[in-house]
């Protein structure tokens, strides 16, 4: 995705996680947990954990609350059982969805996702007709406060696939073995805050919708994120 592109969706997901803070932060305890459960409560310890932790702290969930829900997962009193499920479909114009979810009763989580998906007038595909058009990426976005080009020099030393200044960020992208280098990198160099810093999927494919078709995709994925069960939502419209 270009850095613009890029920057849209940036904007668009700290837009939404302003108004819906609360939910956000139950569903990155969700992740919190399901990652402690699978090994070390440690996130030094625990790639898994670490990974979702920094998530959360990019996203300001405060660290109390993330220390709770690591807590909870290895404490006797939590006896939930998380499944982690993706569905893939198509919305509005063709454009391809994965909706990644952590769900606790398999049934209820798949009826809301195909409703959602055929009130907006797409359909649920089956496993892989989607996947293929997506790569998994690590995402990478700083403040441009730090020297523009100790930051780059460190991200691409580290083996980041690409580094860009966008307004006010420094936008960095690597591939997924060389994520947790180039984030450790940025650390030992200095940065203190991420403002995203996670594993995610990018199209290698993106279609272009006019304002009113880009609406409609809109929609959807605010119905979809809205679903307790839906962790992460991937879509390839081009945004402008």
């Amino acid at each position: 995705m270009s850095g613009h592109s890029k920057w849209a969706t940036i904007h668009r997901k700290k837009g939404l996680l302003d108004q819906q803070r609360g939910k956000v932060f139950q569903k990155l305890a969700k992740e919190i947990m399901v990652a402690a459960k699978g090994g070390s409560p440690d996130p030094q310890q625990n790639a898994a954990l670490r990974l979702v932790v920094d998530k959360a702290k990019a996203q300001n969930m405060p660290k109390d609350n993330i220390q709770k829900a690591i807590d909870k997962a290895v404490g006797a009193g939590d006896s939930a059982n998380f499944e982690s499920i993706r569905y893939e479909g198509y919305g509005h114009g063709g454009v391809a969805f994965m909706v990644d979810c952590l769900t606790d009763n398999r049934n209820r989580t798949a009826s809301q996702v195909r409703s959602s998906f055929t009130k907006a007038g797409g359909n649920l595909g089956t496993d892989g007709s989607v996947s293929y058009m997506f790569e998994r990426r690590g995402s990478i976005v700083i403040p441009s406060d730090y020297d523009e080009d100790t930051m780059m020099m460190t991200a691409l030393d580290a083996g980041a696939l690409d580094f860009e200044r966008v307004e006010d960020t420094y936008v960095i992208t690597t591939e997924q073995g060389s994520f947790t280098a180039v984030r450790d990198a940025l650390e030992d160099a200095g940065v203190k805050e991420f403002m995203e810093c996670e594993l995610t999927y990018v199209p290698n494919m993106e279609v272009t919708l006019d304002e009113e078709g880009a609406e409609k995709v809109h929609n959807l994925v605010d119905t979809l994120e809205d679903l307790d069960d839906v962790q992460d939502v991937y879509y390839n419209l081009k945004e402008d």
